[in-house]
């Protein structure tokens, strides 16, 4: 029989501190998570952070949530849950490249989404009327992994996910979480791209022809390429996690192309509307019936509004039309 190797947390961990970079986050150096645990036999911390993120409840939703398009009907559309596992590619492939920690990257990018609500960024818009500020799912991510479905993370994965957002301030506190930064923007527009363009919303004739010339001629995998390759190039030389300036350039060109003729286009101000009317409604009426909440949301400290808002925005695109149409579509039979 061929050797095999019993390889022990200790050892990962000491393979970690002989092989990654020293800008890299080391899993045996982690400031630790809120309730003390004993120290998993073969998985290291990030190890077992990516663990439970991949089985919790809030992970499995993201198959049924939008990432552009509105409950589209085609099998090839990007979900959430597909973008996830995009990110978490190109996040893990940067990272090894720069000699990183993957495993705390591949934590952060597979939670990053999960406090997404129904109707993509729609979604976010509709919910901040109720909240002081502006309700983002990031900030939700974090709430969902340490109150509504408490995981007990590592404070570096839920550094980077409540920090992956590219507005969010304070930002990334590790370099890992930089890299989610990129790989969610690098994931999202290559695939975006391809579904507007499967819906014909778009030509290829119409995309920036800076990014054209300098990505490739398809959206696929020679964009995510260059664009990895261009972190990867531009962190080496800057001792930071960046990308090469005139890639940057051109994929900040490129995403305010697709806020201008795809996420903001006119043609869908009545879907984003719809989408908007249904999160408002329901939010409205389970805040006024906290009682028809699920136990799952019912935390003790939390107002009827807040139960309202989480149960609302944790929803699948499909499970909120439905509830939607049970409660406010007329009956043809009502009852008595």
């Amino acid at each position: 029989m061929p050797e095999m190797l019993r390889l022990t947390r200790e050892d990962r961990e000491a393979r970690e501190m002989q092989t990654l970079a020293d800008a890299a986050t080391l899993s045996s150096q982690t400031k630790g998570r809120a309730i003390e645990e004993e120290p998993d036999v073969f998985r290291t911390a990030f190890q077992r952070d990516r663990d439970r993120i991949l089985h919790s409840k809030a992970f499995r939703r993201l198959k049924h949530k939008t990432q552009v398009f509105m409950n589209p009907e085609g099998d090839h559309f990007v979900t959430r849950l597909t973008h996830t596992l995009q990110v978490t590619q190109a996040g893990r492939s940067m990272a090894a490249a720069l000699g990183l920690n993957e495993d705390l990257t591949e934590a952060i990018c597979l939670g990053h989404d999960v406090g997404h609500s129904p109707f993509g960024h729609t979604g976010e818009d509709a919910l901040t009327p109720y909240v002081d500020g502006e309700w983002l799912h990031s900030e939700q991510s974090v709430r969902i992994m340490t109150v509504l479905e408490p995981l007990n993370l590592t404070w570096e994965v839920l550094d980077g996910i409540r920090a992956h957002s590219w507005k969010t301030d304070p930002p990334p506190a590790t370099p890992e979480g930089y890299l989610c930064r990129y790989a969610d923007r690098i994931a999202y527009l290559t695939h975006d791209v391809q579904d507007a363009l499967r819906e014909g919303v778009i030509r290829f004739d119409d995309l920036p022809s800076n990014g054209i010339a300098l990505f490739g001629a398809e959206p696929g995998s020679a964009w995510i390429g260059t664009m990895i390759e261009a972190v990867v190039d531009g962190s080496n030389d800057a001792g930071r996690v960046t990308m090469q300036a005139d890639v940057l350039e051109a994929m900040h060109e490129l995403r305010d192309f697709m806020f201008d003729r795809v996420y903001l286009r006119h043609d869908t101000n009545g879907q984003r509307e719809r989408a908007v009317r249904i999160i408002s409604q329901l939010v409205d009426y389970y805040g006024r019936h906290p009682d028809e909440i699920p136990a799952t949301y019912q935390v003790d400290d939390a107002s009827d509004l807040t139960k309202a808002i989480d149960y609302v925005s944790g929803m699948t695109d499909r499970y909120a039309l439905r509830e939607h149409d049970r409660l406010f579509k007329p009956r043809l039979f009502p009852d008595d």
